[in-house]
């Protein structure tokens, strides 16, 4: 199916049976992405009686109860609730799901700490205010190994504070990255870029949302996208989500 939109005053189509996911699967166990500590999220069958929620147990349907932290497991989305100490949910707070996204890729800095992180500088050459609604920024190197790397305990990439006062200046809704976090691991519970991207508790921007964990292939270049921020229906401040692209092409 192809559709059209209008972007600045141009016109582009996108193919809707060419998707790009860039989340990533959520698995069991421990060979797969997780942070924070989370405990591991875990599928297990419903059983009452002689009832049991599992085929290969000799049970008529698969029937599982699953268990997860979406901030810990996987590709997730989060509200301002995130931070609040007022309820905001995802629910409510993403109400629109289709926005034209920017894809751009940074290699972080090395600060004289150790830290590596993303700066205003960096930003200011790769995005125009105004530009678009929804940022995607995937780190370099941009390996496989971001779909299952434990990062509890280590020192991720992390956004500095006035490189995402930038990102709010243009005008970004919508903000994605594959790193667990916008912020540091560790910060004596500041983070600043949560604040900062949300406007917290001065001007606060209820519909905007920050998607972690996510992985882009080297194979999708960086570009103008169609992006559908898919999500559950979870009435807390976040939610397993499933962020896809679509290539648009200038018509």
């Amino acid at each position: 199916m192809i559709i059209q939109i209008q972007h600045h005053g141009k016109s582009y189509q996108a193919d809707l049976t060419q998707t790009i996911d860039i989340s990533i699967p959520l698995e069991a166990g421990t060979e797969t992405v997780n942070c924070f500590y989370a405990p591991p999220m875990t599928v297990s069958p419903v059983i009452a009686g002689d009832f049991i929620g599992a085929t290969q147990q000799g049970g008529p349907v698969n029937f599982m109860n699953v268990a997860l932290n979406p901030h810990g497991n996987g590709t997730h989305t989060e509200c301002v609730g995130h931070i609040a100490k007022e309820k905001y949910t995802i629910n409510q707070s993403l109400r629109e799901f289709h926005f034209v996204a920017k894809l751009i890729s940074i290699t972080p800095v090395t600060l004289p700490n150790g830290d590596q992180v993303i700066q205003k500088v960096q930003l200011e050459d790769l995005l125009n205010k105004a530009e678009v609604r929804a940022l995607i920024i995937r780190t370099l190197p941009n390996d496989l190994a971001k779909m299952q790397t434990n990062y509890s305990g280590e020192n991720p990439t992390y956004l500095m504070k006035d490189a995402m006062d930038y990102v709010v200046s243009c005008g970004i809704e919508h903000f994605l990255i594959d790193l667990p976090s916008v912020d540091r691991a560790e910060d004596e519970g500041k983070l600043l870029a949560h604040h900062s991207f949300w406007q917290y508790p001065d001007a606060v921007r209820t519909t905007a949302t920050i998607s972690e964990l996510i992985y882009v292939p080297d194979s999708v270049p960086d570009d103008l996208y169609l992006l559908n921020i898919q999500i559950a229906s979870f009435e807390i401040d976040a939610s397993p989500s499933k962020p896809v692209l679509y290539a648009l092409t200038a018509i």
